[in-house]
């Protein structure tokens, strides 16, 4: 009888039901909607951070940076010698600096693996090399020549000759200087560390067996540049390298172009084991914040960055795209969600003051409230699942329309104060003054527990739009259903 006795009724006042549905709809689309763009947006700011840490990383250690110690700039220095003779010798200059000058002693990685809370640490260093090259051009002395009459410059025997030093004409300077990042790559454990966030595409990875061999992973964008191939050749401040492989960054820019086994990397610095980043991971990400305190309290003169720290130094159209979404957006979904769960129950309980007729009948005949009430229960609730339905649809359009179009994003990730510019394992002193920009392709990815809040507020709507329109069918008395008919 219920379900029969609804039916009819729904189908009687589809208009209505239509209406009503639709506002709960608008509400659960825009619900969807922005909860899948926040996610776009926390996936974007990952990509950003997963360039910088690589995968799997919680946090980073990093030396506490000091002033540079005395007669100390922190500058490269090149000295070059102009020669002696005619000829355009080319001469070349390679300087290879720690990232900030700051460096941490490879126990340490030990000493931070053995905290509470850490399942594995993984030490690397970064460098930043300066390549200077090109050749002096010698000028040439020209005499002024010429007569200078006799004004008796030329002594008691008036000589006429010219008295004037000669000139240096000619000659100058042609020096290219290039600057690029290389890491130092712990081979025994890949899985942490600035080469876990790209792939190889071409070639191979570093094995545990090449701890100290003079071999070399590129970046695709460095390889491409410098047109390297896998076999080829790159000379580092005169040692020759074999590139092994190509590394194509899963998610974004790599801020690193050149991957060297750490032994190797540590030679070229002459920084016989040391390391400038230690990347860790925790056993439990509820766990971050308390592993971050043990390694600062235990472990002297170390800077420790977790993800949300580098996080927040995100800035750029991805940040305030993100930050729209997290607080403006959210708020108007609010504020849409309560005035469509007012607006269905005003609209059912205008449509059960329509319908006194019927109810005061159906009470003459002795149907008792509840069961009137559960009538008026049960039709909302199916107005709020055909809402829900209907608000599932054009949330789920409206994320795949973001993802298609792909709206482009921009990150800066500034410094975070820690042991080097441009965040961890990235970039070094020509980096520092400048900002690391990304540019990020936005998308709207639904998660299931979107879904299930969306059924749940259809349901939410329903029942607060049959609870108000049967608090009110229960009112009625049959003496109503005559008193309309006179």
């Amino acid at each position: 009888m219920f379900g029969i006795y609804l039916k009819r009724e729904l189908g009687r006042r589809k208009k209505a039901a239509l209406v009503i549905a639709l506002g709960l709809a608008l509400g659960i689309a825009l619900v969807i909607t922005v909860n899948s763009v926040s996610a776009g947006m926390t996936q974007a700011q990952d990509k950003v951070l997963k360039s910088l840490y690589g995968l799997g990383t919680d946090m980073t250690v990093t030396k506490t940076r000091t002033a540079p110690t005395s007669g100390s700039s922190g500058r490269p220095n090149f000295q070059f010698d102009a020669g002696s003779n005619d000829s355009d010798d080319t001469q070349s200059s390679d300087r290879v600096m720690t990232q900030g000058g700051q460096a941490l002693a490879s126990s340490v990685v030990t000493k931070v693996a053995k905290q509470s809370g850490v399942a594995s640490a993984v030490g690397a260093l970064t460098l930043n090399v300066t390549k200077v090259d090109g050749s002096f051009t010698q000028g040439k002395a020209q005499s002024s020549g010429g007569n200078t009459g006799n004004s008796g410059q030329g002594g008691p025997g008036g000589n006429s000759g010219s008295t004037a030093a000669p000139r240096v004409e000619g000659g100058g300077a042609n020096f290219d200087v290039n600057s690029y990042s290389v890491a130092g790559v712990d081979v025994s454990d890949q899985t942490l560390g600035p080469l876990a966030g790209s792939k190889i595409t071409t070639g191979k990875t570093f094995t545990a067996a090449q701890t100290d061999a003079k071999v070399a992973v590129v970046s695709k964008a460095y390889a491409k540049e410098n047109s390297l191939k896998v076999g080829k050749t790159l000379t580092i401040s005169g040692t020759k390298y074999t590139v092994i492989g190509i590394a194509t960054p899963d998610s974004s820019e790599s801020t690193t172009d050149v991957y060297l086994p750490l032994k190797q990397a540590q030679t070229l610095a002459d920084a016989k084991n040391q390391v400038t980043t230690i990347y860790v991971k925790a056993t439990d990400s509820q766990q971050i914040d308390a592993v971050k305190t043990a390694i600062q309290k235990n472990i002297s003169g170390t800077t420790v960055t977790t993800s949300a720290d580098l996080a927040e130094t995100v800035s750029g159209s991805l940040s305030t795209a993100s930050n729209l979404a997290t607080s403006v957006g959210k708020w108007l979904s609010v504020a849409v969600l309560v005035a469509a769960f007012l607006v269905a129950a005003l609209l059912t309980s205008s449509a059960v003051s329509r319908r006194v007729r019927e109810f005061g009948t159906l009470k003459a005949l002795g149907w008792p409230s509840r069961r009137v009430t559960r009538q008026v229960v049960g039709e909302s609730m199916v107005n709020g699942l055909l809402g829900g339905a209907l608000g599932i649809g054009l949330g789920l359009a409206a994320a795949y329309a973001v993802t298609m179009v792909s709206p482009k994003l921009t990150a800066q990730l500034g410094n975070t104060g820690g042991g080097g510019a441009g965040g961890p394992g990235g970039g070094g002193p020509g980096r520092q003054s400048t900002q690391s920009t990304m540019e990020i392709a936005l998308t709207a990815p639904v998660s299931m527990t979107t879904i299930a809040l969306a059924v749940g507020l259809a349901v939410t709507g329903g029942l607060i739009a049959g609870a108000m329109g049967g608090w009110r069918a229960s009112r009625m008395r049959p003496a109503d259903a005559l008193r309309s008919v006179s």
